[in-house]
């Protein structure tokens, strides 16, 4: 595998730092954390019209840029830098990913040009109160119904934990049909859903709990067993988070290093000191290690390689970890101001946390590279 960007590549990189330095600085970030959507609907129709980030991976026939998982996880480290408050790792990840995997054109056909442009906004709906990402997670059921047209379900159920399932148009629910799982297709305000929002720590990313009381829905067509497409789109949805992951342990780790080199003790700055000298430089192996780690993971879903499964567990668990060590050193190379509200440093550590815990702890996907590589 060719571990180096385009010239393109890296152009897109420097496009989208300048747009987010623009759009998403800490007040920005503050402002949008006290909004009902939590996120700016302006600067998520000016993602989709002038950049068009949110069709990057999505082919040009619907739309799209024609690009993939490498330009998304360039784009979501630059995302994971500046904290963006958006719907992009929801909408532009899970829900697009899921629909340019299945084996329905027409659902692709009426969605994804939709996307691509930021006129709809989706989200997958998979974890319950059991906040499990496995198979036996699943407990929603789905019904056929008879309806004149065509063919109709009706979900009935929970789903907690949803990524911006307050404000997403459309909703890909994971359901047990009988003749398995199941991907269905729900309208944000379908009849009988209930959508709630629910406190959490990261208030950078919101999460929803929806409840389900027959709510109709169109069946999402798959290629072949349920729950290995399910589990071929979180693989995707890992790599894409870890690449996030990596940014938010960058900016942690730069913000630590010109905070050091600037506050000064005894009359010289504490960066000269070898404790923080030390941990400074530890945590910079930690991030360069992540950064590897998400890169390779990034080419192996591109190429579609048979190592993904594994690699992006692997990117998963590693970047999980160095990114909460990153945010956390970071509040302790800062001392007391760093455990302030006015600080920008708890936001990092806030998103290194929950990220950690999103699609499965780094325990999980530890446990799953064991599987994956036969242990």
């Amino acid at each position: 595998m060719d571990f180096a960007f385009s010239d393109e590549q890296e152009e897109l990189r420097r496009t989208v730092r300048a747009f987010l330095e623009d759009t998403s600085p800490e007040t920005e970030v503050r402002r949008r954390m006290e909004t009902d959507s939590g996120f700016d609907p302006a600067v998520w129709r000016r993602m989709g019209t002038e950049l068009g980030l949110q069709g990057l991976a999505i082919p040009e026939e619907y739309g799209g840029a024609g690009g993939g998982m490498v330009e998304v996880g360039l784009v979501l480290e630059e995302m994971g830098r500046a904290l963006l408050c958006a719907p992009y790792l929801s909408s532009a990840v899970l829900a697009t990913t899921a629909l340019l995997r299945c084996a329905d054109e027409p659902h692709r056909k009426r969605l994804l040009p939709a996307l691509a442009d930021a006129r709809l906004a989706g989200t997958f709906a998979l974890t319950e109160d059991s906040a499990r990402w496995d198979r036996e997670g699943v407990a929603m059921t789905a019904e056929p119904h008879t309806h004149a047209y065509d063919e109709r379900w009706l979900l009935s159920g929970h789903k907690n934990f949803v990524l911006d399932g307050a404000t997403a148009d459309f909703v890909l629910t994971v359901a047990v049909a009988p003749d398995g799982i199941g991907v269905f297709v729900v309208d944000g305000d379908a009849a009988g859903l209930a959508r709630t929002p629910l406190p959490t720590l990261d208030q950078t990313r919101r999460q929803a709990r929806l409840e389900y009381q027959g709510v109709p829905a169109t069946r999402l067509q798959l290629p072949g067993d349920g729950w290995q497409f399910v589990s071929e789109v979180l693989d995707r949805a890992a790599v894409a988070l870890a690449a996030e992951q990596v940014g938010v342990a960058a900016r942690a780790l730069e913000t630590a290093v010109g905070y050091a080199k600037t506050r000064h003790q005894f009359g010289r700055p504490i960066g000269s000191f070898q404790a923080v000298k030390h941990l400074l430089a530890d945590v910079l192996l930690e991030v360069e290690s992540a950064r590897a780690a998400a890169h390779f993971a990034m080419l192996a879903a591109e190429d579609d390689d048979a190592q993904l499964p594994a690699a992006a567990s692997l990117a998963k668990s590693y970047c999980s970890d160095a990114c909460l060590k990153a945010t956390l050193e970071n509040v302790q190379v800062h001392g007391g101001i760093g455990f302030t509200w006015e600080h920008p440093a708890h936001l990092y550590l806030k998103r290194a946390k929950t990220s950690q815990l999103l699609f499965g702890d780094p325990a999980y996907h530890r446990e799953l590279i064991a599987q994956r590589i036969g242990l």
